[in-house]
């Protein structure tokens, strides 16, 4: 039985792997890839060994800044990331929660200080992948995660 790439292969640029199938297009808002430019390519409720189904994105001349891992990282912590250069993978990685977050997600607390004055969130993760805001304590489950909008 002759095997074949599911989606095509790129010069240059990112591959997110592993998306799990139901996240994908909260990746797809996030990213905006409604106003890329280049060439992308979304593959959906692909066969994974591990994870039954997955999504994969792949993105020409598109590399991550840090900001946007970590902003990957809430809607879905442990993504592989593969950096594409000659259309070889010069990198590949986990993408990670990091212990904190600033400026990336919106405290639920109403009365949160972040809601009522011009200043940036600040949230700490756990061993459970919860977030706890560092000014009132409220803790958020990233199933219940609001992005901050920029």
């Amino acid at each position: 039985m002759k095997k074949q790439l599911m989606v095509a292969a790129i010069e240059n640029g990112t591959v997110i792997d592993h998306i799990p199938a139901q996240k994908l297009f909260a990746v797809v808002n996030l990213l905006h890839l409604d106003r890329m430019t280049s060439a992308v390519t979304i593959g959906y409720n692909l066969p994974s060994e591990g994870m039954g189904t997955k999504s994969i994105i792949k993105m020409a001349d598109k590399f991550f800044t840090d900001e946007e891992l970590d902003q990957l990282a809430v809607i879905c912590p442990d993504l592989t990331l593969c950096i594409i250069r000659d259309y070889e993978i010069v990198e590949k990685r986990t993408v990670t929660l990091p212990q904190e977050l600033r400026g990336i997600v919106k405290c639920t607390n109403p009365k949160c200080i972040t809601n009522n004055e011009p200043m940036l969130t600040h949230f700490h993760t756990d061993a459970s992948q919860h977030l706890k805001c560092h000014y009132c304590n409220t803790i958020i489950s990233l199933d219940d995660v609001k992005l901050v909008e920029n």
